[in-house]
């Protein structure tokens, strides 16, 4: 504990993003924060040479809005996958994810500023009178509340209530998939997809609380499971928005001759989880060729912005 308090009091070495915590120079972290910039620099350069379409600022405002939703599940994502990959240096890039979601979110609120003409009170009563943007408007205040206490100094000011404050986040990521779903109104396949991948992390939370979800014979099942109630969303969304019949739509899962449906994608990701458990090293019993015990793991506060663990 006192040599995370030293290296956070350090002003200059850690402020730069691509350095650990000994001011060292991490790849991994260097490669997140390139990926993290990369879709903004994409957009940027997109409008800039008027590849937008008809409506820039709208695809920009769409642009940013998945990207936000994108790197918000990426940060859900580090505990699970340093779990399973057996990769507890994945942790550093927990906190990057979790602010780069917040930066998306607020680009996003700030181009539709732009789109209405910069007319403030017309934000505002969108906001107050259109329900998926009066959702998406209490996500993005939560991301702030998130990001402006993902500090070292806001984890040991506030200390329990660091951790009930964070675990926020699943329900800000509800609330920013509902805004989604809303404002994607007739195809919702993208939505629909992210929506899955939210539920294969939340998934493998639940089962963490009452087995070891690292077995690839859990994930396995996982992934099935997970994969088949993505169909049935998609379904019901499309039965009860549209009155398109459900049995039509799952029934499209099974033509593959037009659109790969939503839930044959999460199924392709989720069925990276056990073939990445199968992958893994057994570090104690590398050199023997015996499969090393099982050692209990560090427990995780919650699904937060920080780099602790």
């Amino acid at each position: 504990m006192r040599s995370d308090v030293a290296a956070a009091s350090r002003p200059l070495s850690f402020a730069w993003p691509w350095l650990d915590r000994a001011g060292r120079l991490s790849w991994l972290k260097l490669a997140v924060f390139l990926a993290c910039i990369a879709p903004a620099c994409e957009l940027a350069a997109a409008y800039r040479l008027d590849a937008l379409g008809a409506k820039p600022i709208t695809a920009l405002i769409h642009g940013t809005g998945e990207w936000t939703i994108r790197f918000l599940l990426a940060s859900l994502a580090v505990t699970p996958l340093r779990r399973i990959a057996d990769w507890p240096r994945l942790i550093l890039v927990r906190r990057m994810l979790g602010v780069t979601a917040m930066a998306y979110a607020l680009a996003h609120l700030a181009l539709y500023v732009v789109d209405q003409n910069y007319d403030l009170a017309k934000v505002a009563s969108e906001i107050a009178v259109r329900i998926y943007l009066t959702i998406g408007f209490v996500a993005l205040v939560g991301l702030i509340a998130l990001g402006a206490t993902s500090t070292d100094a806001a984890i040991r000011r506030m200390g329990p209530n660091w951790h009930r404050l964070h675990r926020l986040a699943y329900t800000i990521a509800v609330l920013g998939l509902a805004h989604y779903f809303l404002q994607a109104k007739i195809d919702v396949s993208s939505p629909v997809f992210w929506t899955g991948l939210f539920l294969l992390l939340m998934g493998w939370r639940i089962l963490k609380r009452v087995t070891a979800p690292e077995k690839p014979w859990m994930l396995l099942l996982l992934a099935l499971g997970v994969a088949g109630l993505t169909a049935l969303l998609e379904a019901a969304w499309y039965g009860l928005a549209s009155g398109v019949p459900a049995g039509l739509v799952l029934a499209a899962n099974l033509d593959f001759s037009g659109q790969i449906r939503p839930a044959w994608w999460v199924l392709a990701v989720g069925l990276l989880l056990p073939l990445t458990a199968l992958a893994r090293p057994s570090r104690a019993g590398a050199a023997t060729g015996r499969r090393a015990p099982v050692r209990p793991a560090a427990r995780t506060p919650g699904p937060s912005f920080s780099t602790k663990a």
